[in-house]
């Protein structure tokens, strides 16, 4: 995709890299689908760095006006499959 991923150039270089891997992880379910668990892991590590849910809800949001991949759509249905399932949105 060509576009810039919603980050604070606050975090440290190891946050900015967390950070994008959850919105690659969004961006997979959309496109080609991914583990369930492998989206909550990064979601896990996104809120370790992104604790408050204003700036989540925050980010989330600009990360859905420039990509059109929700990022809350996405986790819902992550956790509310099995574990090993496959997280596939349309």
């Amino acid at each position: 995709m060509e576009y810039q991923y919603p980050i604070d150039y606050n975090w440290s270089t190891e946050e900015i890299v967390d950070v994008i891997k959850f919105f690659e992880a969004i961006e997979s379910a959309y496109e080609k689908g991914i583990e369930r668990d492998e989206v909550m892991k990064a979601y896990r590590r996104f809120k370790e760095i992104v604790p408050s849910k204003a700036e989540e809800k925050t980010l989330c949001g600009e990360f859905e006006e420039i990509s059109g991949y929700s990022s809350y759509r996405t986790i819902k249905k992550a956790k509310e499959a099995s574990a090993g399932e496959k997280i596939i949105m349309k």
